[in-house]
C-alpha cells in the first residue's frame, strides 16, 4: 500500500513539473539586440542625465546620451543585418528591456536620454527594412563612407546628406518621428560598412556634429534699408583698408605658424568636443569670477561650468615657453584621447583659438591627493588609502597594458592623482606621457619628470621604461602609508623616505615608526607589511629589480578584498551589539 502511495505521489508531482513547464512566461520577453560587438564604456560626468528628444536639434546634446545612442546604433546594425525580415527596429516589450549593458553607470539609460520610443511600429520610420533603405538611400551611405579627403569636409558632407535625407523621410512628422529616422539611417550606415572599422571609426567620430546649434533667425530687410547699411559699411571700409593691410602683413607670418600647429594637432583631437573662445569664457566665469583650483608645470586650472549645469575643470596652457607647453598640449590630448578608464581623468574637449589652448576634463570635487594628506582638519582612512592606492595600480596597469603598447604617464604623484566626491582616484596630466611601440622595451628620450618621484635610472641615463613609473608609484605608496606631509619631494627628502622605508621592512625598525600616526591603530598590520614590502620592491634603484605592475596590483587587490571583508565583519558586530531603538523603549 505505502509504494502504491509513493507512485501516486510520484507521477503526480511530475505532471505539475511538466505542466509548469509547459506555461508561456509571464516575464517581458528578454532584449534581441547583442551589445557584445560594441559594449557600452562609461564616462565621467553622467550622474545626473535627462534628455528629451524635443530638446534635440538632430542628435543627444550630451556626450553621455551620444555614447548611449552610438552604442544602440551599433546593435541595431547588427541586429537587421542578420534579421531574416530586415526590420532595424525591435518590438516595444523587447526595447524596453534594453538598458542590461548601462548597469555599470545608474544615472544612464534608454529613458534617462529620451530613447525610450525607438521601437517597432511607433512611426512611418520605425518600420523601415534595411535592405530596402540601403537601396533607397545609397547617395547617403556613399557620401559618409568618404572620409579619405579632409576629415572636417567629409564629415560636414556626411551631416548634410543625413540631415537632408532625415527630412525627406519625416517630411510631415514630429521630432521623435526625425529622431526614429535619423537613427535608422545611421544604423544602415553602420550596417553597410559592418567589416569596414576604418569607415565606422570615421563615422562614429563624426556623428556629434550633428548636434550643432539651431541657425539664428536673420532679420529679415526690405531693399532701400540694405542697401543702406551697404554703402554705410563700404564707406567705413575704405577708411581702415590701409590699417587692415598693415596688421595683415604683421600678422601674416603668425598665421602661417599657427595654421601649421593646428594642422599637426588636429588629427588627435577630431573626436573630442571643439570648444569656442567664448564658451571657454562663459564657463570659466560662470560665478562672476575665475576660481583658479591649482597651478601646474604647463598653466593652470580654472573651475567652470557648462550650459548644461555640468562642472568642470579648466586647464589654461601657458604661453611662456611656447615649444614645451605646445608639446604638453599636444601629448596631453593624444595622451586622453586613445584611453578610457573609470581611473583616469576624462578629457572632454579643447580650445585653440588667438594663440591660446585650452583643455577641459572632469571635475573632481575633493581636490587632489596631496591636498588630502595634508589636511589637519581631517584625516584619510586606511580603507580609503588602500582603495585610492588599489585603483591608482589598476589605471596603471591599464596603461602599461595598452593594445597599442606601453603608456608611460611619467609624472606619477600625489598632486596628479584628482579625487572625486566618493574619494575614487582619477590619474591625471598627461603632458608628459610617452607610448612605447609594441616591440620596443625602452625608448631614450629628454629627461623630464617631477625630482622626487623620478626613476634615479632614468635620471642618469634618459632611458625609459615602464618600470619608470613602478618607481614614482612606489614613492606615492611610501608617503600614503607614512603621511609624509611634503607635496613635492626633493632627492634628500625621497632618499630619507625610501631609506626608512627599507630600514623597516628589513626589521631594523618598529612598524609604528613608519605609519601614518593620524590613523590611531586603525590600521590593519598584516596587510600594511604586505603593501610596504611591494612599495620597497617598486623604489629599487635598478629596473631589473622592480616588480611590473600586473603584481603590484595583485597585491593592492588582494589588501583591497582583506579590508572590504575586515570592514563588512565590524559592520555585523556593530549591528548585532547595538541595541535597537525600539527595545530601548520597551526597557523603559
Amino acid at each position: 500500500m505505502k509504494y502504491k502511495i509513493a507512485s501516486l505521489l510520484f507521477i503526480t508531482l511530475f505532471h505539475v513539473q511538466a505542466f509548469s513547464q509547459s506555461l508561456p512566461s509571464l516575464e517581458d520577453p528578454a532584449c534581441t539586440l547583442d551589445f557584445s560587438s560594441y559594449p557600452y564604456l562609461p564616462i565621467g560626468g553622467c550622474s545626473r542625465v535627462e534628455e528629451k528628444v524635443n530638446d534635440w536639434n538632430g542628435f543627444p546634446k550630451t556626450s553621455c546620451c551620444q555614447n548611449v545612442f552610438t552604442v544602440f546604433s551599433y546593435a541595431l546594425a547588427l541586429h537587421s543585418h542578420n534579421d531574416s525580415s530586415g526590420n532595424i527596429f525591435i518590438p516595444e516589450d523587447q526595447w524596453k528591456n534594453c538598458n542590461q549593458p548601462f548597469k555599470l553607470q545608474h544615472g544612464v539609460s534608454a529613458e534617462t536620454c529620451g530613447f525610450d520610443n525607438f521601437f517597432y511600429g511607433n512611426g512611418k520610420c520605425s518600420q523601415l527594412q534595411l535592405p530596402q533603405l540601403i537601396t533607397d538611400k545609397l547617395d547617403v551611405i556613399s557620401q559618409c563612407s568618404l572620409f579619405n579627403s579632409s576629415f572636417d569636409d567629409a564629415c560636414g558632407n556626411c551631416t548634410t546628406a543625413l540631415l537632408k535625407a532625415r527630412d525627406g523621410l519625416s517630411a510631415k512628422g514630429n521630432k521623435t518621428d526625425k529622431a526614429t529616422c535619423l537613427l535608422a539611417l545611421i544604423v544602415s550606415i553602420i550596417a553597410k560598412n559592418m567589416n569596414n572599422t576604418s569607415i565606422i571609426s570615421d563615422f562614429n567620430r563624426c556623428l556629434p556634429a550633428l548636434a550643432a546649434p539651431e541657425p539664428v533667425n536673420y532679420i529679415k530687410l526690405n531693399y532701400a534699408l540694405a542697401e543702406a547699411i551697404l554703402s554705410i559699411v563700404l564707406v567705413i571700409i575704405g577708411f581702415t583698408l590701409v590699417i587692415m593691410l598693415i596688421k595683415y602683413v604683421t600678422k601674416n607670418g603668425n598665421r602661417k605658424k599657427k595654421s601649421i600647429r593646428i594642422t599637426e594637432i588636429a588629427p588627435a583631437f577630431s573626436g573630442l568636443y571643439r570648444f569656442s573662445k567664448a564658451e571657454i569664457h562663459n564657463a570659466l566665469n560662470y560665478g562672476g569670477e575665475k576660481k583658479c583650483l591649482g597651478r601646474g608645470s604647463a598653466g593652470r586650472v580654472y573651475k567652470g561650468m557648462l550650459p548644461s549645469g555640468q562642472l568642470v575643470a579648466i586647464k589654461q596652457i601657458s604661453k611662456g615657453n611656447k615649444s614645451n607647453t605646445s608639446d604638453s598640449f599636444y601629448r596631453e590630448i593624444e595622451g586622453l584621447s586613445r584611453v578610457r578608464h573609470p581611473n583616469l581623468v576624462c578629457l572632454f574637449g579643447c580650445c585653440i583659438e588667438d594663440g591660446e589652448q585650452y583643455l577641459v576634463y572632469e571635475y573632481c570635487s575633493a581636490g587632489n591627493l596631496a591636498q588630502n594628506v595634508l589636511r589637519k582638519d581631517t584625516v584619510l582612512t586606511w580603507d580609503r588609502r588602500v582603495k585610492i592606492l588599489r585603483d591608482c595600480a589598476f589605471a596603471l596597469k591599464y596603461l602599461h597594458n595598452h593594445i597599442d603598447g606601453c603608456i608611460v604617464h611619467r609624472d606619477i604623484k600625489l598632486t596628479n592623482i584628482l579625487l572625486t566626491a566618493n574619494f575614487d582616484p582619477k590619474l591625471s596630466d598627461f603632458g608628459l606621457a610617452k607610448m612605447l611601440g609594441m616591440d620596443e622595451t625602452k625608448v631614450f628620450t629628454d629627461v623630464r619628470g617631477t625630482i622626487g618621484y623620478m626613476d634615479p635610472e632614468y635620471m642618469s641615463n634618459a632611458k625609459l621604461t615602464c618600470a619608470s613609473d613602478i618607481y614614482s608609484f612606489g614613492i606615492v605608496i611610501l608617503q600614503l602609508l607614512s603621511g609624509q606631509r611634503v607635496i613635492e619631494l626633493d632627492l634628500e627628502a625621497r632618499d630619507q623616505l625610501t631609506t626608512k622605508a627599507k630600514d623597516v621592512n628589513m626589521g631594523k625598525r618598529p612598524l609604528t615608526d613608519f605609519q601614518e600616526p593620524r590613523m590611531k591603530g586603525s590600521v590593519n598590520t598584516v596587510d600594511f607589511e604586505s603593501i610596504l614590502q611591494i612599495a620597497v620592491l617598486c623604489v629599487a634603484s635598478s629596473s631589473r629589480g622592480r616588480p611590473t605592475i600586473d603584481l603590484v596590483f595583485e597585491e593592492l587587490d588582494k589588501a583591497w578584498r582583506n579590508t572590504k571583508a575586515e570592514m563588512k565583519e565590524k559592520e555585523k558586530h556593530s549591528s548585532a551589539t547595538t541595541p535597537s531603538k525600539s527595545l530601548e523603549l520597551i526597557r523603559v
